[in-house]
């Protein structure tokens, strides 16, 4: 592993690259990553690197929004399988129809979403900023896709605002149960939960602090707690643990993404070694994605 963690580093000089890891891919990769993050501070990252190669470790979506904000660079998904399932539960077309049948209403699209869809929306948000995206829109009437779940949330918050919801959801999170929580709230009474708002619901109202896995990170920093319950993906533990060392954290035993863990430091070092595969977006899409993505990172 070192020499793959060597080959990496002397790479990435060479090619001018800059490695961005989401917080829930494998502790390996995070740890040879130059900056590991959750959806909005890596697209913020994306959007004023002086890199002229981003090699982008997370799923594919992620790539895509990189390439829509750096069209001149050379944006590469070292696993080009990599797919968010929720991604691909809401096409362009589901929201061209959500419109005819809500006329009037905005679209507020999850960057959870591929290229084409965010062409079709009005404003991207991620986990962190829900809530000021949706305050932030002069209508009442909301289309939100693909999450329900993170739709609901930020409707519950925002009560002006008619949510009208797209029926996606994030399968991992999706399985965490209310059970769960007060399993591990009966071992660990003293503990704090964290709950990120893609859960259901009956999940949010068990927690402490609901936010993205950044809010999760801080409040755990900050806080005079010792344990945590952490109702998101496990990759979250190995980010938690090396920056709060004296704590403690349990999650739930479902809360796993294979697809987040398929990029390896092999497929790094294939990827810039070829510098391939390279993220391409026909032109027409990549433009009118461009605004709803850009919209977002100047809602923070």
């Amino acid at each position: 592993m070192e020499n793959l963690r060597e080959r990496i580093s002397s790479l990435k000089k060479e090619r001018n690259a800059i490695i961005l890891a989401h917080n829930y891919t494998l502790p390996e990769v995070q740890d040879i990553a130059d900056l590991v993050g959750d959806s909005l501070g890596l697209s913020l990252e994306a959007a004023k690197t002086d890199a002229d190669v981003i090699i982008f470790c997370g799923v594919t979506f992620m790539a895509e929004t990189a390439k829509i904000l750096n069209p001149s660079k050379i944006v590469i998904s070292p696993e080009p399988d990599a797919h968010c399932a929720m991604a691909g539960m809401c096409g362009p077309e589901d929201i061209k129809e959500m419109r005819r049948r809500n006329p009037g209403a905005a679209v507020v699209g999850y960057v959870n979403s591929t290229a084409a869809s965010k062409a079709e929306m009005d404003i991207c948000c991620t986990s962190s900023n829900v809530l000021d995206v949706v305050s932030s829109m002069e209508e009442r009437d909301i289309i939100f896709v693909p999450d329900s779940n993170l739709g609901d949330y930020a409707g519950s918050r925002t009560p002006s605002k008619n949510m009208i919801l797209w029926k996606g959801f994030c399968p991992i999170h999706q399985s965490i149960t209310p059970d769960m929580i007060d399993d591990l709230k009966r071992e660990h009474p003293d503990a704090m939960v964290l709950v990120h708002p893609e859960c259901r619901a009956p999940v949010i109202e068990k927690a402490d602090i609901i936010g993205s896995t950044e809010t999760m990170i801080k409040s755990a920093r900050d806080s005079d707690k010792k344990e945590f319950i952490v109702a998101t993906e496990i990759g979250m533990k190995h980010r938690m643990m090396k920056e709060c060392p004296d704590k403690t954290f349990y999650f739930p035993d479902v809360a796993l993404c294979g697809v987040m863990k398929m990029t390896t430091l092999k497929s790094i070092v294939r990827c810039l070694e070829t510098m391939s595969p390279e993220v391409s977006l026909p032109s027409d899409i990549s433009e009118r994605a461009y605004g709803p993505v850009k919209r977002m990172t100047e809602i923070k």
